[in-house]
């Protein structure tokens, strides 16, 4: 049975954006990139927000941009491999291969995939999340807290949900990264 993750760079006050909506804070070196890939290998399917999608669709070509580092094209490659599923009332195409549309979230549609899917599903994007969340399909968190305090802006995590995590994994990175892998608990 595949595994809905939800994974994100946030500051260490929770946000993945500022009160401006800037990120660059949250830019993996290429240890912490290396991590990230290695954990999206087992994906086959993106379930992203419109936002997130406008922001991971870059990687849909970033593998063709001249002096891109190894592990930024071997991230290109595994999202280009991936299927992408985006939520959006607004949008109305995608530029991206192996991309949809859906219009509503429904969670019955992931319950009923999730037994059928041969490799894991993530949901990204924070409000898109939140309603993963809330219908009880998350199992598995990534969480990245970057070593800086934004005070406020765009929260990581849903609010008014009540959330049990079981800590699986901490590591810490060189550059003061710390990822916290949790799985949820019922």
């Amino acid at each position: 049975m595949a595994r809905l993750i939800y994974s994100s760079i946030a500051s260490v006050d929770g946000y993945i954006a500022d009160q401006d909506g800037n990120f660059d804070w949250a830019a993996p070196d290429e240890e912490v990139h290396r991590f990230v890939n290695d954990l999206e290998r087992p994906v086959g399917t993106y379930r992203l927000g419109r936002r997130m999608y406008q922001v991971m669709v870059y990687w849909e070509t970033a593998d063709s941009v001249a002096d891109q580092p190894p592990v930024a094209r071997d991230f290109a490659e595994l999202w280009q491999a991936a299927d992408k599923v985006v939520y959006s009332r607004t949008l109305d195409a995608v530029s991206s291969a192996r991309t949809r549309i859906e219009r509503e979230f429904d969670p019955a549609v992931v319950r009923q995939m999730k037994p059928r899917a041969e490799r894991d599903i993530t949901v990204g994007g924070p409000d898109l999340a939140a309603q993963a969340f809330r219908a009880g399909l998350v199992d598995e968190c990534h969480l990245f807290l970057a070593p800086v305090v934004v005070g406020g802006g765009t929260p990581s995590l849903p609010d008014n949900a009540l959330l049990r995590l079981e800590l699986v994994e901490v590591r810490r990175f060189e550059n003061g990264v710390v990822h916290l892998h949790y799985r949820t608990s019922t």
